[in-house]
């Protein structure tokens, strides 16, 4: 990610601590290919992580290695904390402009 100036950083910071911002940048993040678990772990970072895991039911050390980029989180770990922020992993059809699916 680009280095952002110190204000910038702190109004981002605020503004993930609404539920519904963290949700749309969430969203947002993957959309413009930015990892989720990058994402994540900016998000939960910015809530607290003891705060998160309270709230999710997951030990904070199991957060910390869910979102360290040197791991790889499970399908359920990214489940239980996607529906904190009312969001579910899903799959769906790479379409090709032009093209016909089969």
């Amino acid at each position: 990610m680009a280095k952002r100036s110190k204000d910038w950083n702190e109004g981002l910071a605020r503004d993930l601590r609404d539920p519904e911002f963290a949700r749309a940048f969430l969203m947002s993040a993957v959309e413009e290919g930015i990892p989720l678990q990058q994402a994540l772990a900016k998000v939960i970072r910015t809530m607290g992580v003891t705060e998160f895991a309270a709230k999710v039911g997951i030990a904070s050390s199991n957060i910390q290695r869910a979102i360290n980029p040197h791991h790889n989180p499970t399908q359920a770990t990214l489940t239980r904390l996607l529906k904190a922020f009312r969001l579910k992993l899903s799959v769906a059809p790479i379409t090709r402009p032009g093209r016909h699916a089969a």
